[in-house]
């Protein structure tokens, strides 16, 4: 042997030194372990921070600011009205003769400054052709009259305000061409007047459409203001025997005035002004036609009161002959107008009697009804005159 035994005590510590010496090794071993796999997360996590911002960046790209929305332009503002309207109504064939609206137009040199148009008239006639309206073609109304934009471009280079007259549901063309819009009898004819004309129903949208879409062509050529009339219901011929197709239990008076709001939200968008005719007697009593004139007014730009002293019957305002007493009539309606009109921002433009009925009308007669209008404080007066002949001189501006 080339060692000599070890004693037992010896052998005892020889192996308690090899198992520590294994126990170290074990243990750096592990700790050696333990300080890579740190290292390696904290290598790591430096990785993963690194490159964080640009993964997000691709997976999540920052939001956009949402587009402004282009501002809407501004609908366009109606022609300034006169400070005192003095007009005249022009019939669509005396406007479409030669020279005929040149000649109105020289009445500025008396003192016009408005003209009032018929666009659509008691017949049902349209004075013009337009693609728009294909129904109006479709039942004979729409008519070569006169051009529309024509019509305007030379009204307003004479410095004239333009107002566009449609007659709404007195429409004999529209009941014939398509009797289902029209006023119907009992048996389920098309219901006629006692002039043997025919109505379009009130109740119908689809005539309220047709109406407008009409007044829409004459705002677009450059119309300044839309003027409704006999928007009503109808006053004679045989009522008891009227049958409305699809009618409601909404009262005539609403109807009328939903008919009016629908148009004025139509049109008004367009730049033009819109207004109504009534009778002379509208804010004086309920007719039992639709017109209460307090209504009307909350959405209309002016009211058009036809105070012809010829329609009031003997004793109406106290007078034995309104027909013989023109200023006295034309004062005591409109002081009914402004008691019903007191609330609304409307403008009260009376129609004055130009013709004679019932007995001659001059141009005192004439005059008359104007400084009553003045009086009053109303923001004019038109003339109507149904054959287009008006008194010289009655047009004349306000002295003083």
């Amino acid at each position: 042997m080339l060692f000599e035994p070890l004693e037992p005590n010896e052998r005892f510590r020889a192996r308690r030194e090899a198992a520590r010496r294994r126990q170290r090794r074990r243990r750096s071993i592990a700790v050696a372990l333990l300080l890579a796999t740190l290292l390696g997360m904290a290598a790591g996590a430096t990785v993963i921070s690194g490159d964080e911002r640009p993964v997000r960046a691709a997976a999540k790209p920052p939001a956009r600011p949402a587009p402004k929305p282009k501002p809407k332009p501004a609908a366009p503002k109606p022609r300034a009205l006169p400070d005192e309207v003095r007009g005249v109504h022009v019939t669509m064939a005396l406007a479409s003769l030669d020279g005929k609206l040149a000649e109105y137009l020289d009445l500025t040199r008396e003192g016009l400054n408005a003209i009032e148009l018929d666009i659509k008239d008691e017949n049902g006639e349209v004075g013009f052709v337009a693609s728009a309206v294909p129904l109006a073609k479709q039942i004979g109304a729409a008519r070569p009259y006169y051009k529309p934009r024509q019509v305007a471009k030379s009204t307003h280079a004479r410095g004239v305000y333009l107002i566009g007259r449609v007659v709404v549901f007195e429409d004999p063309l529209l009941a014939a061409g398509r009797p289902e819009l029209a006023i119907q009898t009992s048996g389920g004819a098309v219901w006629h007047n006692d002039a043997g004309l025919g109505w379009s129903n009130p109740y119908d949208r689809r005539v309220w459409d047709y109406n407008v879409s009409i007044a829409e062509v004459a705002a677009r050529a450059g119309f300044d203001e839309i003027q409704f009339d006999y928007v009503r219901f109808p006053t004679d011929g045989d009522t008891t025997s009227i049958v409305y197709p699809g009618k409601t239990a909404t009262p005539p008076a609403w109807v009328i005035a939903e008919f009016v709001h629908y148009a004025a939200r139509r049109l008004k968008p367009l730049g033009v002004r819109v207004s109504t005719d009534v009778f002379g007697l509208a804010a004086t009593r309920d007719l039992g036609i639709g017109q209460l004139p307090k209504r009307i007014s909350k959405y209309v730009d002016a009211v058009y009161p036809m105070v012809y002293p010829s329609h009031y019957g003997p004793g109406e305002y106290g007078l034995d002959d309104p027909n013989a007493a023109p200023g006295e009539t034309v004062q005591y309606s409109l002081s009914h107008f402004r008691r019903e009109l007191r609330s609304s921002k409307a403008e009260l433009i009376p129609w004055l009697q130009d013709f004679s009925y019932g007995r001659t009308y001059g141009l005192a007669d004439v005059q008359a009804q104007i400084a009553a209008t003045r009086q009053l404080g109303a923001r004019g007066y038109l003339l109507w005159n149904a054959a287009g002949v008006y008194t010289p001189g009655a047009l004349a501006p306000a002295t003083g």
